[in-house]
């Protein structure tokens, strides 16, 4: 009987000028969860976008039980039984939860005429139900959050029955109750002899959930280990291969600095109810909060992309009206979205015109012509700085992993120059070593008088890079502590403050 489910042999892919994996292999169990993990750009995701059917391999050898198999399609590979949750959401927002899980399979009646609607969201709300997952089938999915679509992407793999699930970075977006469910899931799809690869840069969960690790970095496969035989330490070092950034920012030196943005009594809607906080110059104030605490929904009301319904704000002790992202820019504020692809980046232009994306009268001249070599020396800065991993500054953006795209964004507001910077979920879906840099980029801005506002829902991030911690819970502050003072326990105490 073979024991690997999944086998791939000295796997090469080639795009124009990126050599992306030079004879990489990697193996996959029955009844397994293997980690596959690495930096942004190491490979992880082109590797499993060949088991998938996305790409053609240039050399190497697929085996599916035992025997050699083509992959040429996506379509191939669910034939086969091979299921992917991409880290990047793909459902179609126009339709409902049914229509995405069961598009392309739908339940037919009439000879095959027409959609059997009732059945298909019967047999959508028996998979939700399993999964104990609370939302109507009916549902558009343009009306849930990132967390729910997540879930939705989850619940339309397994609707596939498949004996191979990819799941690529599937709690970035997750409460810890909704990442508690997705544990017991795949404890039971483990059970019934799926075998599961895991790709996170969430060390802890990858302890907790996998059986062994595969480790890539710079397109070639470094090692496997058994898990409970390796520690996080050592896994990141076969990751990175250089030392990690552990800097300690000056926690008190902001104190005494004066206040560039005050809030008062800010309402927008439902998620903002009568936020009032001061962040001070040269300092990282942190937001904490489960999700939908109302942080992005405040971040994105100073902004302008939301609109308030009262409250006032002041920028250097001057009362200011934001009305429009435009009016934000203007008064000096950036706003880095959680989703960047969405809000962040211009997918279809590329690296350079990215990053200058936010200052393009300073690269254009009187006729509106574009200065295009002042627009890549200044891109060229970001990308040396920031380490964006690409061919070049003309490398379309939507072919950089989701971390050099993250990066990216950073690069664009850099450029603007911007006093007060908002970071929502700035290290979502990135590794270890990104993470690191952008740690050291925001303590190297703090200490250049820049005024950080950073939203995350990690904790040990938020604790570790905030001078000061406000804490949400449905709409409100419902708490504020210093960092000398600040613990996960404390912080989750008043996160879950339920007389807000």
């Amino acid at each position: 009987m073979v024991k690997n489910v999944i086998k791939m042999v000295d796997i090469d892919k080639r795009f124009p000028g990126v050599h992306a994996l030079k004879d990489c292999s990697f193996e996959l169990n029955k009844g397994e969860v293997h980690a596959l993990i690495g930096e942004n750009g190491a490979g992880k995701s082109t590797l499993m976008k060949i088991l998938t059917g996305v790409y053609d391999k240039n050399g190497g050898a697929i085996y599916y039980k035992g025997k050699e198999v083509e992959i040429n399609s996506p379509k191939a590979a669910q034939e086969l039984g091979i299921s992917i949750i991409h880290q990047e959401l793909n459902l179609m927002p126009d339709l409902t939860v049914a229509e995405n899980i069961y598009i392309g399979r739908e339940p037919m009646r009439f000879k095959g005429i027409f959609c059997d609607s009732l059945l298909q969201n019967k047999m959508a709300k028996e998979l939700l139900d399993n999964m104990n997952v609370k939302i109507e089938p009916t549902v558009k999915v343009e009306q849930l959050t990132v967390a729910q679509q997540q879930m939705i992407e989850i619940a339309k793999a397994l609707s596939f029955n498949s004996e191979v699930l990819i799941m690529d970075e599937p709690t970035a977006a997750l409460t810890e109750s909704e990442i508690d469910e997705l544990f017991r899931i795949i404890q039971e799809l483990k059970a019934k002899g799926v075998g599961i690869v895991y790709i996170s840069h969430r060390m802890e969960e990858l302890k907790k959930i996998c059986d062994r690790v595969t480790v890539m970095r710079d397109g070639e496969y470094v090692g496997m280990k058994n898990m409970n035989e390796v520690t996080i330490d050592e896994i990141i070092k076969m990751m990175v291969g250089r030392e990690i950034y552990e800097g300690v920012h000056d926690l008190e030196r902001h104190q005494n600095h004066e206040v560039v943005l005050e809030v008062k009594h800010l309402t927008s809607g439902k998620k903002v109810k009568d936020v009032s906080f001061q962040l001070r110059k040269g300092e990282i104030l942190g937001f904490a909060g489960l999700m939908g605490a109302g942080r992005t929904e405040v971040a994105r009301c100073l902004f302008g992309a939301d609109p308030k319904d009262s409250g006032e704000i002041y920028i250097n002790g001057q009362k200011v009206h934001i009305r429009s992202p435009k009016d934000a820019v203007a008064n000096g504020i950036g706003y880095l979205s959680e989703d960047r692809k969405r809000y962040g980046l211009v997918l279809g232009l590329d690296v350079n015109t990215n990053i200058a994306m936010a200052t393009m009268p300073k690269f254009s001249n009187r006729l509106g012509f574009l200065k295009e070599d002042q627009e890549k020396v200044n891109a060229t800065k970001y990308i040396d700085t920031l380490s964006i991993k690409t061919p070049s500054g003309k490398q379309l953006v939507q072919n950089l992993s989701g971390g050099n795209q993250q990066k990216v964004v950073i690069g664009k507001w850099l450029t603007r120059n911007c006093d007060i910077l908002i970071f929502d979920e700035p290290t979502r879906g990135i590794d270890v070593g990104a993470k690191s840099e952008i740690y050291k980029l925001l303590n190297e801005l703090a200490d250049q008088g820049m005024s950080i506002i950073m939203i995350s829902s990690e904790l040990p991030e938020v604790l570790r890079m905030s001078h000061r911690i406000m804490v949400m819970c449905e709409g409100k502050i419902t708490g504020e502590l210093s960092r000398n003072i600040a613990t996960q326990e404390r912080i989750m105490t008043c996160a879950t403050d339920r007389t807000a």
